[in-house]
């Protein structure tokens, strides 16, 4: 009789234990607002969480490197808005000195302003960012991986914005084509403007068709960012599923763990009490 009633105090007191170590769990999933803190609690669960936080992990570089490809391609359409402002402003210069008569000092200021606007022109293709990359690709654009097997076009290249540009059959560039235009004014007759002028509207509208395509290149790494926001708030969501504290839920449990550890407490004070008694008499 006496070994039974030992084996049964024993058994409390572990089940008691059991019952304490819950409640401290619990009371750190309320405190830290994370149910799963180790692998023993679920381990199933932990492993789930551990594969969502390295798919977040990869999210963020993939959403790092649309976050620079903005960048980069807002800079490019900067530039290449500027030389479309400059090409305008060569054209007016340039009908300006072919339509009026100029005197040789009227031709030099024309020629100077279209000097300065060619080499603004090739400040603004060969300019560099702020880590030291070219604004624009050189030879071959660079993609920028932003999801797993995808990567994505930010900037056009330098030679595709400015070379192989067709005046009359002929391939040019942005520097031929103001080298052209300043050697017409000089020359002064009329076919060589009427040549300097198409070259110059031929060379703008090729500047417009690279704006249309850097639009086309921001338009889809806003759909890029869009996605990896979708992304990210799915894999959010899921990982809070599994290790967030639900609150409301733990409390509760909380509480009723308490009243039922302390009761167990107070009727184990009891018994052991009487058992003292027992084992005496």
């Amino acid at each position: 009789m006496v070994a039974i009633t030992q084996q049964s105090m024993l058994d409390e007191i572990r089940r008691q234990q059991q019952l304490a170590r819950s409640i401290a769990s619990d009371q750190a999933a309320v405190s830290s607002g994370k149910k799963l803190i180790t692998p023993s609690q679920d381990p199933r669960a932990w492993v789930q969480v551990s594969q969502i936080a390295q798919a977040q992990a990869q999210q963020a570089a993939w959403t790092a490197n649309v976050a620079y490809a903005q960048t980069r391609a807002t800079k490019a359409d900067s530039n290449l808005s500027e030389l479309n402002s400059l090409m305008v402003r060569a054209r007016e210069l340039y009908i300006s000195a072919s339509t009026t008569t100029l005197d040789e000092d009227g031709k030099a200021s024309v020629v100077a302003s279209l000097q300065g606007i060619r080499a603004s022109i090739n400040d603004l293709l060969t300019e560099k960012d702020y880590q030291g990359l070219p604004v624009f690709d050189d030879g071959t654009t660079v993609g920028v991986p932003v999801s797993r097997g995808l990567s994505v076009e930010a900037v056009g290249t330098r030679q595709s914005i400015s070379e192989g540009i067709d005046v009359n059959g002929t391939p040019m560039s942005i520097d031929d084509i103001l080298g052209s235009a300043i050697s017409s004014i000089q020359a002064g007759t009329a076919a060589t403007n009427d040549a300097g002028l198409k070259g110059i509207s031929v060379g703008l509208d090729h500047i417009i068709n690279e704006q249309a395509l850097q639009g086309v290149r921001g338009e889809r790494l806003d759909a890029v960012t869009s996605r990896l926001k979708d992304v990210d708030l799915t894999l959010t969501e899921r990982r809070g599923g599994l290790e967030d504290t639900d609150l409301t839920e733990t409390i509760t449990q909380l509480q009723g763990k308490l009243l039922t550890l302390e009761a167990a407490q107070a009727a184990f004070a009891r018994i052991n009490k009487q058992s003292l008694f027992d084992l005496i008499g």
